[in-house]
C-alpha cells in the first residue's frame, strides 16, 4: 500500500465536501442531498472527498436486495480524488468508508454506486475495493448539447420545468453514446443471499463493449 497509509479519511462537512467535489469531479456537480461526506487527506490537505445519501428513487432501487429496510441501504452519490493522493488511495479510502458505515449505522446492509462509462470510467475502483458488478447498461440518460456540455436528462427537464425531451431535441440535444455501470457493496454479508439479479463476471464489461478509463474507450 505504501504510501497511501498515509492519508486519513475523517467526516468534513457539507460544505467542504461540496466544494471539493466541484473541485474535482469531472461533472464539477454535487447531489445536494447527500447526507455523509467524508474528506480524504493527505501531508494535511484534503484531496478528495466521498458523499452518500439517498438514490434519486429509492423505490426503484430497494428491490435490488430483497426485504432491504427502507434506511437500510445508501448510494455512493459522488467519489472525486486528486492526482496528488498516493498510488491506491483510492480503495484505501473506500475499504475506510465502508468499515466507518458498519460501525456507525449497522442498521446499512449494502451500498450502491454506479461508473459512467460515458464521461468517465467503467469503475476499476469499485472492482479493486470488493464492490460485485449487477449491470450494464447503454445510456439513456445523459444528453451532450451544441456546446458539448453534459447533463442529465432530469436535470435538464426540472431546470426548464418541462415533462419531455422534446424542445432540448429540437435544439440539438444527443444522448451521448456509452454506458452506466452498476456497483453493490455488501456490509451486510447475508444480505448478497437476498440480492435480486446476477452478479455479472468482469469480464463482461469489455464483452459488451462499456470499457472506459478517464473517459476514453478501450476500442
Amino acid at each position: 500500500m505504501g504510501a497511501a497509509k498515509s492519508i486519513i479519511v475523517k467526516p468534513i462537512s457539507a460544505e467542504d465536501a461540496r466544494a471539493c467535489i466541484k473541485r474535482l469531479h469531472y461533472s464539477g456537480k454535487v447531489v445536494n442531498s447527500s447526507s455523509l461526506h467524508l474528506g480524504v487527506f493527505f501531508n494535511n490537505r484534503l484531496e478528495g472527498a466521498l458523499q452518500f445519501g439517498s438514490p434519486i428513487d429509492k423505490r426503484k432501487v430497494l428491490p435490488l436486495v430483497k426485504d432491504t429496510p427502507w434506511r437500510g441501504m445508501l448510494e455512493l452519490n459522488r467519489m472525486a480524488f486528486s492526482e496528488k493522493l498516493p498510488r491506491n488511495s483510492e480503495s484505501r479510502a473506500i475499504a475506510f468508508c465502508m468499515r466507518l458505515i458498519k460501525k456507525n449505522y449497522p442498521f446499512i446492509e449494502w451500498v450502491l454506486s454506479f461508473a459512467d462509462a460515458t464521461q468517465c470510467g467503467d469503475g476499476t475502483i469499485y472492482r479493486a475495493s470488493g464492490f460485485d458488478l449487477i449491470g450494464i447498461k447503454k445510456n439513456t440518460t445523459i444528453w451532450e448539447a451544441p456546446d458539448g456540455s453534459c447533463a442529465t436528462d432530469l436535470s435538464l427537464r426540472l431546470a426548464k420545468n418541462v415533462s419531455s425531451m422534446k424542445s432540448f431535441v429540437d435544439a440539438g440535444y444527443k444522448k451521448k453514446p456509452g454506458f452506466q455501470i452498476r456497483y453493490i457493496y455488501f456490509l451486510n454479508k447475508k444480505a448478497r443471499e437476498r440480492l435480486t439479479v446476477p452478479i455479472l463476471p468482469f469480464s463482461d464489461i469489455e464483452k459488451s463493449g462499456a470499457s472506459m478509463y478517464k473517459g476514453k474507450t478501450s476500442g
